[in-house]
């Protein structure tokens, strides 16, 4: 049975309200801020970044995203991404810290960042930019970072001067404060590393192909996973999701939203819908430009 958080349950849905804010407007403000900072992980300037580095391959993705954390070992790498399989994460990450240092690999993601922002031109003004970052500073200033490891690495780093991908970094914290709490209710509700990826691509959140190829699960561990589910009535034989396999994912995505809703409090719902508005053009000039081509 999936935790309970603050009265959300069975049947409190998408449309439920608790705080002071709808849980809608929970969600739509995460999946705006989700959808800005993925750029980074599909834009050619990341691979010539980490090019220059000396390094090519899945590796600049775990180095350049653990970078906040220090040269943590690769064990911490794993257990902080939680759903990529170990040996994805032991055959990329040797040598990413001997290759560049912590501080290098930060340097060269924002430089990454900051050169598709300029190349897309998102229809974003000074003013709008500087309106975003009024509404944003703030809830970052307020996070609870307490068992948050990436959100609290990445809060931690001094914001970039360029204002609109010092904004990016803002949105990037936040992206990694709901990624670290999903985590949490992942743990809570015994759903594995792999479990939660086939819940992903039953439910359409990730295609099956990008799943095999990036986090590497075998088909042993894959049959595994669906043997576990469907002794919850999740999945079927096959890995098909049920109704409630579906309801329950459901669920789980509603219990992280309302974790999520405090955070909101220094700006209100006005806020959090204001900022979603003014960022999405950041996604929709990067989705124009072809960028997550490869994930059609």
């Amino acid at each position: 049975m999936l935790a309970r958080h603050r009265g959300v349950g069975r049947g409190a849905g998408r449309a439920g309200t608790v705080g002071s804010m709808n849980l809608e407007s929970v969600r739509d403000v995460h999946m705006a801020i989700n959808l800005v900072h993925r750029f980074v992980y599909f834009v050619p300037e990341a691979a010539e970044e980490y090019e220059a580095l000396g390094v090519t391959g899945r590796g600049s993705y775990f180095a350049s995203r653990a970078a906040p954390l220090g040269a943590v070992p690769d064990a911490v790498v794993l257990a902080t991404f939680y759903n990529f399989s170990p040996r994805a994460v032991n055959a990329a990450m040797p040598g990413m810290w001997q290759a560049a240092s912590p501080e290098q690999w930060q340097a060269a993601r924002f430089r990454a960042a900051g050169r598709a922002l300029a190349r897309v031109a998102p229809a974003l003004t000074a003013a709008e930019v500087a309106e975003a970052r009024s509404i944003v500073d703030p809830v970052v200033a307020g996070l609870d970072l307490a068992g948050k490891p990436l959100a609290a690495a990445n809060a931690a780093l001094a914001l970039p001067a360029d204002p609109m991908l010092a904004l990016w970094q803002q949105v990037t914290v936040l992206r990694e404060w709901r990624g670290d709490v999903h985590i949490a209710l992942l743990l809570a509700n015994r759903i594995g590393p792999c479990d939660c990826m086939v819940l992903q691509v039953g439910t359409g959140r990730f295609p099956l192909g990008i799943t095999q190829a990036t986090r590497q699960w075998d088909e042993t561990e894959w049959a595994a996973a669906i043997g576990t589910l469907a002794a919850r009535g999740w999945v079927d034989a096959a890995g098909a999701m049920t109704a409630e396999g579906t309801a329950a994912r459901e669920r789980l995505e509603a219990d992280t939203d309302v974790l999520c809703e405090p955070i909101w409090a220094p700006v209100g719902e006005q806020g959090a819908a204001r900022l979603a508005e003014l960022i999405r053009p950041i996604h929709a000039a990067m989705d124009a430009a072809g960028t997550y081509a490869a994930l059609a």
